[in-house]
């Protein structure tokens, strides 16, 4: 019987793994259909190499420093209780391999290729393990210190802060580090139009992530015993309140209203496991809203050229999400309780600073040392022909 539940715990959470994995393919088909033409080739590449490079650095480095566990041992002690360990280590390098695929779609359209690759090992390396171990494993005695001093530890069930915001804050730092494209922002206070170039490859991204997140958050249990149906629940309600707040808020703009169900999944990661479905409802009606009226601000009034949007859909969503477990968690609200509000605040400035110290650091030294910025003449020509020497719909074919 004990064997029998160890390998179906295995099978759980590489099902799981395997569904997050797919989202990758969603960050990539979102980028592309939101990029310029010139720019969609890139967008596939780095995806898949930023995949890549974070399992090497999370696989060595990444993976201890969050857990204090490292990989350096025999096959036989690695396939104890059928290899469950090595799975869920899958899983979890498919949440840190989210970061730099959040970054990518801030970044787009002008960043190097490499200097990129190098920033995400060391983000999923160092700086993301650090505040995950914090969160996840207890690390430094944090969680311990919120729980005497506040009644209960930040809960961040499947990472609205530990993933999202971070990544979201970290590519904050990016973006102001890169500057804005070139001829995007204009003397006389204008702001070029960069339309989608696919609006059924946008689409198809986020479909494509809508659907991979109930592995995300479901999943996240990380065993068959810990499955609960509520997070299901919780994960479709914020799913649709979202979608309808970013068509309303949007005005039936189709780039936000895909956008919008992604803004819901964000904020509820954190408390799906403890909040009333009506409660995931309102925490995704206003992360729908807020993505909408702040990724408008930020490109507009702010002039931060945030490509994707990924700081407010990750960054300041995931930062919602945080809070609202601290709301609608409560039993007063219909949620489960052994949540505090003061906790999930502090926990989630917490992860913001460690954000935003960690993206500086580590973008702007590569900034310093090598550059981080395409030139002007290859981003004119577009990172396709610059970087890979090819573009994504070759204007000569061969007949033959």
């Amino acid at each position: 019987m004990e064997s029998s539940n160890s390998a179906t715990d295995v099978l759980f959470i590489l099902l799981g793994a395997i569904m997050v994995l797919a989202m990758h393919g969603g960050f990539a088909f979102l980028e592309v259909g939101t990029v310029r033409k010139k720019n969609q080739v890139n967008a596939l590449v780095k995806i898949l190499c930023d995949f890549s490079i974070s399992t090497i650095a999370y696989f060595f480095v990444g993976y201890a420093v969050a857990y204090g566990t490292d990989f350096l041992v025999g096959a036989n002690t690695l396939s104890q209780n059928g290899g469950y360990g090595l799975v869920k280590f899958f899983f979890l390098l498919t949440f840190a391999a989210a970061i730099p695929a959040i970054i990518s779609g801030g970044i787009a359209e002008r960043a190097r290729f490499y200097p990129q690759l190098f920033a995400s090992a060391v983000i999923v390396g160092v700086v993301y393990p650090f505040f995950e171990g914090i969160i996840w494993n207890g690390n430094f005695g944090f969680q311990d210190w919120l729980q005497d001093s506040y009644g209960a530890p930040m809960r961040d069930f499947a990472g609205s802060v530990v993933v999202h915001a971070m990544g979201g804050w970290i590519a904050l730092a990016a973006v102001l580090l890169l500057g804005s494209r070139k001829g995007r922002y204009q003397k006389n206070g204008g702001v070029a139009s960069h339309p989608p170039s696919s609006i059924p490859f946008l689409a198809l991204g986020a479909w494509m992530l809508t659907v991979g997140w109930f592995g995300f958050n479901v999943m996240s249990a990380q065993t068959v015993d810990g499955i609960s149906g509520l997070v299901a629940i919780n994960s479709l309600m914020a799913m649709v309140g979202g979608t309808l707040a970013a068509l309303v808020v949007g005005r039936n703009d189709p780039g936000f209203v895909h956008n919008g169900p992604l803004a819901g999944l964000v904020a509820v990661c954190a408390g799906s496991d403890i909040m009333h479905p009506l409660g995931a409802l309102v925490t995704g009606l206003i992360a729908g809203a807020l993505f909408v009226s702040l990724f408008t601000a930020t490109q507009n009034r702010w002039k931060i050229d945030d490509v994707l949007g990924v700081w407010p859909l990750h960054g300041l969503c995931g930062a919602w999400g945080g809070i609202a477990a601290g709301i609608f968690g409560l039993e007063s609200l219909g949620g489960m309780g052994g949540v505090s509000f003061v906790s999930q605040l502090i926990g989630t400035v917490a992860g913001i600073l460690v954000a935003l110290v960690g993206g500086f650091v580590v973008y702007g030294a590569i900034k310093a040392m090598v550059g981080i910025r395409l030139s002007e003449e290859e981003e004119y020509m577009g990172a396709d022909l610059a970087i890979h020497k090819v573009s994504a719909s070759p204007d000569n074919e061969s007949s033959w």
